[in-house]
């Protein structure tokens, strides 16, 4: 229970910096993730026709049946781990896509562009996939 506690208290704090941080844009903070890193391969409205898409194999998945394929429930924690790629899950298979968590790390130390994450590069990374996912659950089917 304290684990879990620890856990959500890790997701909450960042994403709570993240929604400062996207309100003082036009377009949030999660979004722009998605079309930098993202609406590529599987496009912008997230069903996986992007323009590199016909490029890659297998096919990219269409991101608005996240929810839909896991019984109506979004996965946070998959989808945490398969975008975070840091750290390999055996069972979720090959690791098809590219892992943004090393590269929102390369990019926080190369860039310097941590912001108020300036001194906790952790914090930094878990703040960038939280936004992500937050779109990535706005995009799926109702």
């Amino acid at each position: 229970m304290r684990a879990r506690a620890l856990v959500l208290a890790g997701v909450i704090f960042p994403l709570a910096m993240t929604q400062t941080v996207a309100e003082e844009r036009d377009t949030p903070l999660g979004q722009l993730e998605y079309e930098s890193n993202c609406a590529v391969c599987h496009g912008v409205d997230g069903a996986g026709a992007g323009p590199y898409a016909e490029l890659l194999t297998p096919p990219v998945p269409d991101l608005t049946a996240i929810q839909e394929n896991n019984g109506g429930v979004f996965p946070f924690e998959r989808v945490y781990e398969v975008i975070d790629g840091r750290q390999e899950v055996k069972a979720h298979g090959p690791r098809d896509m590219p892992i943004w968590g090393d590269r929102y790390d390369k990019d926080a130390v190369e860039l310097g562009t941590m912001g108020e994450y300036a001194g906790d590069r952790e914090a930094y990374l878990r703040a960038r996939i939280l936004a992500l996912i937050s779109h990535l659950f706005s995009l799926q089917k109702k």
